[in-house]
């Protein structure tokens, strides 16, 4: 695999490296973080990852021992993490904005983590989780990290597991994808410097979390493998949020996904907001329209290279460049990537054709923690079943066609249509139920086809009932935008339901 020249030594700690390296490139006064809270120079940070480590130490954790982080960004967070790795530790970010507790039980349970990074914001959902584990995890308090003199390196080897993210399946819990310590130069030295061009002149700005592959890569190892600046924001974003922080901190590449940048494109005001600073624009995480596309380029003369990227892969692999764009599309493989699409049967698809997408590259997941079986589905030698159906045209751009499970991927977080299915049929108006993902105006909507039970009346009441029944019982994002009621649902003969035939065109939803 092309690694644009770079070679890892056998000893290699990445927690260390984004730091120290520039640290001995002079970069001890620059900015690496601006956040509400506080500044941080590279040199405050290094520090302050020191100080974590050493924390992480005294709470008893040990090399590969697990440490999940469950707060929103900032730089505690920072430093829990390459802290983490420093001291030999696998550090594991999960979602902060999970509702319940009892949301947090199968990472705790899953990771046996020694320590859990929280902040004021998750430390009330955290505890009683942490009272609950068998484990017995210690509590740590990002925002009360101190800074600490410089503390020994692992001696850990580049291919030795460094960190874990987690990923959502199409049933059952989500599942750890293992990365290791060579994932993250990998991604820099492909994505951020053959496409992105990111420099140590770049400010970053996502509104993607540092949980998410995507936002880890955007505000957090790339900006630091070339020693640019970030730009943190604790908490969810809107519109308004990201035009003000955009205007205040002026950075020059911003990281969004779809559904943002059309929000943005649809709030009042937002065509005479001064985004001068910006030079690139990046969307992921789920297909931007066309529509979106030009749009954003007619209201601010900015182009956005949309691409494709998944947590196993760490990030893109297939882009639209600056100078070869075709919107609608994901672009082309990043250097350093193979693509292949290939049919049922396992073989090469005709050109124009779709077919289940294939993805090579030295990112790749080593396996999915402690699911040795859908290891060994996913990844197939040095290639990982992506699980994406892909066309490419005649000029070797590559076009999402759907998924080639029933998962759908809403503002750029997975659902899976058997948990709402199941969370319907708990209510007494609801005697079956069936969820596939729709396309509304270019983006993915969830649609539910119900059949009611007895003398359940369908009807808008009953849309809003059901509506707010999934809400309550599922994270904020996971209910049906769209209920349509049916006689009946197509199967197959052994009574499986058949969601493709549910997802074809012809069907028009009869309430919303």
């Amino acid at each position: 695999m092309d690694m644009g020249g770079l070679e890892l030594p056998e000893r290699y700690n990445v927690g260390a490296d984004l730091l120290e390296r520039n640290l001995a490139a002079g970069r001890d006064n620059k900015v690496a973080i601006y956040s509400a809270t506080k500044d941080l120079t590279y040199g405050d940070l290094f520090k302050l990852a020191c100080g974590a480590a050493r924390a992480l130490n005294d709470l008893g954790v040990r090399r590969e021992e697990r440490v999940l982080i469950a707060g929103y960004d900032s730089p505690g967070w920072v430093a829990a993490f390459l802290g983490a790795i420093r001291l030999g530790a696998v550090p594991v970010p999960v979602n902060p904005l999970l509702q319940r507790s009892e949301d947090y039980d199968h990472y705790i349970e899953d990771s046996l983590a020694r320590v859990i990074v929280v902040d004021a914001y998750t430390e009330e959902k955290l505890t009683p989780a942490a009272d609950r584990a068998a484990t017995a995890p210690r509590l740590l308090r990002a925002d009360q990290i101190t800074p600490g003199s410089e503390t020994t390196i692992a001696p850990t080897r580049k291919d030795d597991m460094a960190f874990w993210l987690y990923s959502s399946g199409s049933t059952g819990k989500p599942k750890a994808v293992v990365h290791l310590q060579h994932d993250i130069p990998f991604t820099c030295v492909t994505y951020g410097e053959q496409v992105l061009g990111i420099t140590e002149g770049d400010t970053t700005f996502s509104t993607t979390g540092l949980f998410h592959a995507y936002g880890f890569g955007n505000n957090l190892t790339l900006p630091y493998w070339v020693g640019a600046s970030t730009v943190l924001h604790a908490g969810r974003h809107t519109p308004a949020t990201v035009l003000e922080t955009i205007e205040k901190r002026r950075p020059t590449l911003f990281f969004s996904a779809p559904t943002l940048y059309n929000a943005i494109l649809n709030f009042e005001g937002a065509k005479s907001r001064n985004l001068s600073s910006i030079r690139h624009c990046v969307a992921a995480a789920e297909a931007l329209p066309a529509e979106v596309w030009r749009r954003w380029k007619d209201a601010f003369g900015l182009t956005i290279l949309d691409g494709v990227g998944s947590t196993e892969m760490l990030h893109i692999y297939c882009s639209n460049r600056l100078d070869d764009v075709r919107p609608g599309s994901s672009g082309k493989p990043v250097p350093g990537y193979e693509l292949k699409i290939l049919d049922d049967a396992g073989q090469p698809v005709q050109q124009g054709k779709a077919g289940d997408l294939y993805v090579k590259g030295d990112s790749a997941l080593a396996l999915y923690w402690a699911q040795h079986e859908k290891t060994k589905r996913s990844v197939l030698g040095e290639w990982f079943v992506t699980g994406d159906r892909y066309r490419v045209d005649r000029d070797g751009y590559y076009w999402y066609e759907g998924r080639s499970d029933d998962m759908i991927k809403v503002s750029g977080l997975w659902v899976s249509p058997i948990e709402i299915e199941s969370v319907l049929m708990e209510h007494p108006a609801v005697a079956e139920g069936a969820v596939v993902g729709i396309s509304v105006d270019g983006f993915m909507k969830i649609k539910a086809f119900v059949i009611t039970k007895g003398d359940a009346v369908a009807g808008d009441s009953l849309v809003a009932q059901l509506q707010e029944h999934c809400k309550s019982r599922l994270q904020r994002f996971q209910y049906p935008h769209v209920i349509e009621f049916v006689s009946e649902l197509p199967k197959t003969v052994t009574g499986k339901i058949q969601r493709y035939k549910l997802r074809e065109p012809v069907r028009e939803p009869a309430a919303t």
